[in-house]
């Protein structure tokens, strides 16, 4: 494969990331309406997922109740949503250099391994159900692919612009 392909793949790879990172952060935003409309849609399921929609009742009460009474909580909602977007924007450097901005790559890939013990310690701890802990897991899951490809085809141009130049690669 040559260079020009990998660096297509890279950032096809890449967008991936940044579009789920800034869905992601834009989402969190109006978490109480979407919450509620959740909660609408899982409606005709409550027979046969009633663990789910009794917890998604629960978030649900909680952010109306946090937005009643103590609006201060959700402020820190927003932040979440600010720090995914900007994450994303972190992104546009691998789309644009993706080799000398690997290190982007790389702290995303271990920011997705992060995610493992967080979800695994701190969900127990919040009273997380056991299947919203898994849903949470889901993000390291669905991030860590697209950033493992895009930093093995980053790495391959990295050695091939070596080989051609003569310039050793970096480790």
């Amino acid at each position: 494969m040559d260079i020009e392909e990998r660096l297509r793949r890279t950032r096809r790879w890449l967008w991936i990331v940044l579009i789920g990172l800034f869905l992601s952060g834009a989402t969190a935003f109006p978490l109480e309406i979407e919450v509620r409309w959740l909660l609408r849609a899982l409606d005709p399921l409550s027979d046969q997922l009633p663990a789910l929609v009794a917890w998604i009742e629960r978030v649900h009460t909680g952010l109306v109740t946090a937005g009643d009474d103590y609006p201060f909580l959700l402020y820190g909602t927003d932040w979440l949503a600010f720090a995914h977007l900007v994450l994303a924007v972190a992104f546009w450097g691998p789309l644009r250099d993706p080799v000398r901005n690997v290190w982007v790559v790389q702290v995303g890939m271990i920011a997705c391994a992060g995610i493992v013990p967080l979800a695994l310690i701190c969900g127990p701890i919040r009273d997380i159900p056991w299947f919203w802990t898994l849903v949470d897991l889901s993000f390291a899951v669905g991030a860590f692919p697209p950033l493992w490809f895009a930093y093995r085809h980053i790495r391959a141009v990295e050695a091939s612009t070596a080989t051609a130049t003569g310039v050793p690669a970096t480790a």
